[in-house]
């Protein structure tokens, strides 16, 4: 059954898929792997240097971790729906 509630029968040829989406580009991926890298740090130096508790350094880098994905979500909303 389709979404608009037409049923297909097998002898129907199947769909084409929509269009691909663009590809990533290396900047982006270097970008994210670096920042990822950089969290893993920032765990390890508030659990190591700092001698907190493992959950408490796991906390605050998920916390950075979140702000920065709200930060990317504002500005990529932003970038492609601009205001006039």
């Amino acid at each position: 059954m389709t979404v608009d509630g037409e049923v297909r029968s097998e002898a129907d040829p199947p769909t084409a898929p929509g269009p691909l989406p663009a590809p990533v580009s290396r900047a982006t991926v270097l970008a994210y792997a670096t920042v990822a890298v950089l969290l893993a740090c920032w765990v390890l130096f508030g659990w190591l240097v700092q001698q907190q508790g493992l959950v408490d350094s796991l906390g605050e880098g998920l916390g950075a971790a979140f702000t920065l994905l709200l930060i990317v979500s504002v500005v990529g909303s932003v970038r492609q729906h601009p205001r006039d």
